[in-house]
């Protein structure tokens, strides 16, 4: 079945079409978050409690949205967050993705889940690219992904520290989906009703996560690969151990999955060159702080030291403002690009990033901002603020 993009105006009309094409369990999957989902709201929820303070009659006829992000330039104040397993919802996601981020001039991060290698992304997609590596337990093949990644070029390395163990996704449980895929009467009629998702996998199988071969000597098949890796976490990677990584690696280096700001302070001190705010998009600790709530104690803790970006709950461009407004540098899209993906290969995550390029856009000009650098706490209403700053009334008045 062919989605026409076209038709899809907001981030939420691709994710309705990504859940109308494929099965219920992958569907989920990308989706859900871990327990009762609370986390998973609150990151959107948390953009909603924000509201805008317009200023009026400036020249917003051209609007700017370039900016630096990590030290170079970026078309938009918005980068890519890794999304694991993404061919599952769309055969070659992962280079849909990375070509739609290319295009628009923005830098690409490859998970090391993703079902595409660093070394196949990098021949499709040349462009700002950037590797997460999950923290494994077997070193060697850590040290081999990432001399793999310097080796093919990616300017930054984006270690996730916010995975010790996996969490606990009962969307999941639910649907009997599970890795290694098992395949149940349930799960076996929920994909007999997904024929486009399925003709694919009959023809070509699963995929597999490419840049896990070899993890465990007995993982041969895509399934038993995806397995062995929530085995293989390291629930003792600590300080030390980041030190290490910090040390060997010469390039950039992200440090995602930062929420306590006494933590943001410390990586900046150390010397990582940005964080990411960053509670895995509610996938992990639910009950954990909503990410924009998070942002503005790490944003004071740092003190301009690092670029601080935020990831989870964007689906709006105004969500783009909120947080610039809050002193990050740029935002990551995770979901958002992935459910465009997973309803129409490249062209829709095309249309994810043209939809919150004119979202932006938008809200720039009904704000009365020309340009990133434009964007700042003076956008954000603060009730507290207004009403005990009567002055400022009297200053314009005066003038």
């Amino acid at each position: 079945m062919f989605y026409n993009v076209a038709k899809a105006y907001s981030i939420e009309d691709l994710r309705r079409a990504a859940q109308r094409r494929l099965p219920r369990a992958v569907f989920d999957f990308f989706d859900g978050g871990a327990e009762d989902e609370v986390t998973l709201c609150d990151n959107m929820a948390a953009f909603r409690r924000a509201r805008l303070m317009p200023e009026i009659l400036n020249d917003v006829s051209r609007i700017d949205t370039k900016t630096i992000i990590l030290g170079a330039p970026s078309a938009l104040p918005m980068a890519i967050a890794p999304t694991g397993a993404v061919g599952f919802g769309w055969r070659g996601g992962d280079i849909a993705i990375a070509r739609a981020a290319v295009a628009a001039g923005i830098p690409y991060t490859l998970s090391s889940t993703a079902t595409a290698s660093i070394e196949q992304i990098a021949d499709a997609a040349p462009g700002r690219l950037w590797f997460q590596a999950y923290i494994l337990r077997n070193k060697p093949f850590l040290d081999k992904l990432i001399a793999r990644a310097l080796a093919a070029d990616y300017e930054a390395l984006m270690i996730t520290v916010d995975l010790p163990v996996g969490g606990k996704r009962e969307r999941d449980y639910r649907n009997d989906f599970s890795i290694p895929f098992g395949f149940t009467l349930k799960n076996m009629l929920d994909f007999g009703t997904h024929p486009a998702w399925l003709s694919d996998i009959i023809r070509y199988g699963m995929p597999v996560m490419e840049n896990l071969i070899g993890l465990e000597a007995q993982a041969t098949s895509s399934t038993a690969i995806a397995s062995s890796v929530g085995r293989n976490y390291d629930a003792s990677f600590n300080w030390d151990s980041l030190k290490k990584i910090r040390d060997a690696w010469p390039r950039k280096l992200i440090v995602k999955g930062v929420l306590n700001p006494l933590d943001a302070s410390r990586l900046a001190y150390m010397g990582c060159d940005a964080l990411v705010v960053s509670n895995h998009g509610g996938r992990q600790l639910d009950g954990a702080v909503a990410t924009f709530d998070a942002l503005p104690a790490v944003v004071a803790a740092v003190h301009g030291r690092i670029p601080v970006l935020l990831d989870g709950g964007v689906r709006r461009g105004s969500d783009v403002v909120k947080a610039l407004a809050t002193g990050a540098q740029g935002v990551l899209l995770g979901r958002a690009t992935l459910f465009g993906a997973a309803c129409a290969g490249e062209a829709g995550a095309s249309r994810a990033l043209s939809i919150l390029k004119d979202e932006l856009v938008r809200t720039m000009q009904l704000c009365g901002a020309r340009s990133t650098e434009e964007i700042n706490a003076k956008l954000l209403f603060n009730a507290t603020e207004y009403l005990e700053r009567p002055e400022q009334a009297v200053k314009y008045a005066a003038a």
